[in-house]
């Protein structure tokens, strides 16, 4: 059994990347723990393992000491002297206590602490696999469910989709194929736990950045997401280079690569807008496919209050509030939309504003509804 034992080690180190060490070690301790649970035993062990020979055996350690408190622990220097005229106080005894049947309980020993140890390792590697992958996209496919999870099989490990990260619009059915934006990464007693997301933010980043070889390479650059997921969203994009397009990069041509992003997301619709440090032009964009008139800026309160059009109010605000909504969360700024109308009354708006400023007119014109939104 011993060499067999040992020729197991061997391949569990070869095969498994378990340490021949951590495993002897581990034995040793299982060894003792079964010896004194067996023979109901308080002494004080050490297991001896020779693996060239093949042989496991224990010994009982006692202390030499003058007067004997403990005789489980403690064995007097008279009877020390008699197997050894050596021995001093404070000495320890060794006495060979391995029971006929000690290959049995070994045997079971050496069974529980391999398979636990094979286990461990390979939770091990199966973490540090998945913890490189936490904020990155992955694809899986949907396992099973129950009313908490939606579990997703990610090849050597089930990831865990709880409700608060599903895409409402969204039903999962066993077998769907998903990409899933990894979220979080935990190695807990019950082995690695990974938690994912279909509405999380940073998936829709990740899937530019797969579609849009320009983000990938940083040419552009994604400065911010507002996303509401399954129904719409909204993205900031920016090149340093004034040749490049960052919107029409995102797009593709005939609208290729969000298309593929909208297909991904079962329909939820993406506003590109390009971003400003001119507060005024990136509000104005960021409420896209609506036009702007004008942008009055509060920069102490980071409020802006957007002047639009009358026909175009309902637009600019959005459905139960929406467009106006994600603009703010994309910009930063806090938005009030107002009419020409109400502007005018209140006195935001006179003759010289009938005429928009250049830099909305020319953001205003270079792209209209169908350039934003997919």
């Amino acid at each position: 059994m011993s060499s067999q034992l040992f020729d197991a080690i061997d391949y569990l180190e070869k095969e498994k990347g378990i340490s021949k060490d951590v495993l002897i070690e581990a034995l040793e301790a299982a060894l003792i723990s079964a010896y004194k649970k067996n023979f109901k035993s308080a002494t004080n062990v050490r297991v001896d393992i020779d693996e060239q020979a093949g042989t496991m055996r224990l010994f009982s350690r006692k202390t030499v000491v003058d007067e004997i408190e403990d005789d489980q622990n403690e064995i007097s220097i008279e009877e020390a002297r008699k197997v050894n005229p050596s021995y001093e106080v404070d000495d320890v005894l060794e006495v060979e206590v391995t029971p006929k049947d000690f290959g049995r309980i070994a045997a079971q020993a050496a069974k529980q602490v391999v398979t636990q140890r094979v286990r461990e390792a390979e939770r091990g590697v199966i973490f540090s696999e998945y913890a490189d992958r936490e904020d990155d996209v992955m694809t899986g496919i949907v396992q099973r469910k129950d009313n908490r999870f939606v579990y997703v099989n990610l090849g050597k490990i089930e990831a865990k989709l709880a409700e608060s990260e599903q895409i409402p619009t969204e039903e999962y059915n066993i077998h769907d194929r998903l990409k899933v934006y990894v979220n979080k990464v935990e190695n807990t007693n019950k082995g690695p736990q990974i938690y994912i997301s279909r509405s999380h933010p940073g998936l829709l980043k990740r899937l530019f950045e797969m579609e849009v070889p320009e983000i990938y390479d940083g040419t552009v650059e994604i400065k911010s997401i507002a996303r509401e997921a399954g129904d719409r969203s909204k993205i900031s994009v920016y090149a340093e280079d004034p040749e490049i397009d960052p919107v029409g990069s995102c797009v593709g041509q005939k609208g290729t690569r969000v298309q593929a992003i909208v297909n991904e997301l079962k329909g939820e619709k993406i506003d590109i807008v390009e971003w400003s440090e001119d507060p005024v032009v990136y509000v104005s964009n960021a409420l896209s496919p609506s036009k702007v008139v004008k942008v009055l800026v509060n920069e102490e309160e980071k409020a802006t209050t957007v002047i639009v059009p009358d026909y175009q109010l309902s637009l600019a605000i959005g459905k139960r509030g929406q467009n106006a909504r994600l603009a703010a969360k994309l910009t930063g700024w806090k938005i009030d939309i107002k009419s020409e109308t109400d502007a005018r009354e209140e006195g935001l708006l006179d003759e010289t504003d009938l005429e928009q400023p250049d830099q909305l007119a020319d953001s205003n014109k270079e792209h209209d509804e169908d350039d934003f939104l997919f």
